[in-house]
Order: C-alpha cells, then structure tokens, then sequence
C-alpha cells in the first residue's frame, strides 16, 4: 500500500512538473517571451537573444493571405515597420508555412516580395516546421507579439480591431500596434496588451 502511495505521489509530481515546463514555454504576457533560434532570410542565423536590451516586435506573415495584403499593399504593416524602426524597436517577421503550403517562401523569394512591397523589418525568420510558431501558439496572418528589453512579453494578439481583408477599414480601425508604439515611446504600459488576432490560420505543417 504505501509502495503504491509513493508511486501516486511521483506519478503526480512528474506530471506538476511537466505543466509547469510547459506554462513556462509558452508565450504568456508578464512572462519571458519563449527563446528561438533559427535561420534567417539573409542566410545567417537569427535568435531573440541576439537583441537582448532591445524591445522585438514578432510578424507571423504569409504573403498569400489576404488579411496579409491588406495591411501591405496599404502600406499599413511597412509604416509600422519604419516607425519601430525609428523608435530603435526591432521588428521580426516569421514566416511558419510548411513547404507546399500558402506563403511557404525560401530566403531569396521572402527578401524579393519586401522589397516589392516597400517592407522594412529587421529581419526575416524562417520557421518552416512551425516549431516558433507553435511555441508562441500563432494563430493567424498577421499575429503580432511584442518582447520587451528585458525579454518579457508585453504584447500579444492582432493588427487592429476590424476583422476585416478590406483596406477601407483600416483608418476605421483602432491599430493596436501603433497605439503600444506610442505607448512604448510614453514609457506607459501598453494599454491594450491582450488582443484577438484574425487573418488566415497558419500553414503549418502537418
């Protein structure tokens, strides 16, 4: 009887242990954002560590999306992009398709359609066994997450507040990311910290 206690009992702190690994990995606000290393469009290797002392904006992008479209070919995600850029903010995208899925791109392809499109991330990191993305739990393209120098994760959830593929409704919108910018740039906790991200599900692989 106590042999079989005691085995209840390990049964039972092994597996509090493993929930509290796996609350610890994911991607949770107040929490150190998940680390990841990875290659990047420009073929070398690109980690969060790397921009340790900065705050990171993290893209979950797919260029065939059209939730995606609207806020490039707007002009709306490469504005954000400059603006971050002069704040000193870094700003990442990630592309999680698998290969043979929508948006799956190689370095060269990725690095060609920015330039096309006037986009001006820091860098592109390529994810295509979803393993980021599925460490940060990305939903949807466009899925925006926002680290802070000291690698906790201040931000998390969509573009804006109108589900919507239509340019139009942009300037309708509340843009929660240019809202935390200036949040950001006014030392203020980001208001709007937790928000529903939409666009289309991420290609992952199966």
């Amino acid at each position: 009887m106590c042999a079989f206690t005691s085995g209840k009992r390990l049964i039972l702190t092994l597996a509090l242990s493993l929930c509290a690994s796996l609350a610890n990995a994911a991607a949770s606000l107040g929490e150190p954002a998940p680390a990841f290393s990875s290659s990047a469009a420009d073929g070398h290797n690109i980690s969060l560590a790397d921009y340790k002392g900065k705050t990171v904006i993290l893209e979950w992008t797919n260029h065939d999306c059209p939730f995606v479209k609207k806020h490039y070919e707007s002009g709306n995600i490469p504005s954000l992009q400059k603006d971050a850029a002069q704040q000193g903010i870094v700003w990442l995208q990630v592309i999680s398709s698998a290969p043979g899925k929508q948006g799956y791109v190689d370095g060269a392809t990725a690095q060609k359609l920015n330039a096309s499109r006037g986009a001006a991330p820091a860098g592109i990191v390529l994810d295509p066994d979803g393993k980021i993305g599925r460490l940060y739990e990305a939903r949807t393209t466009p899925h925006l997450y926002i680290v802070d120098p000291a690698g906790v994760l201040i931000y998390k959830g969509g573009i804006d507040s109108i589900r919507s593929a239509d340019q139009a409704d942009i300037a309708k919108a509340d843009n929660y990311i240019r809202l935390a910018l200036a949040d950001l740039a006014a030392a203020r906790p980001i208001a709007h910290n937790n928000t529903q991200p939409y666009g289309c599900t991420v290609k992952y692989a199966d």
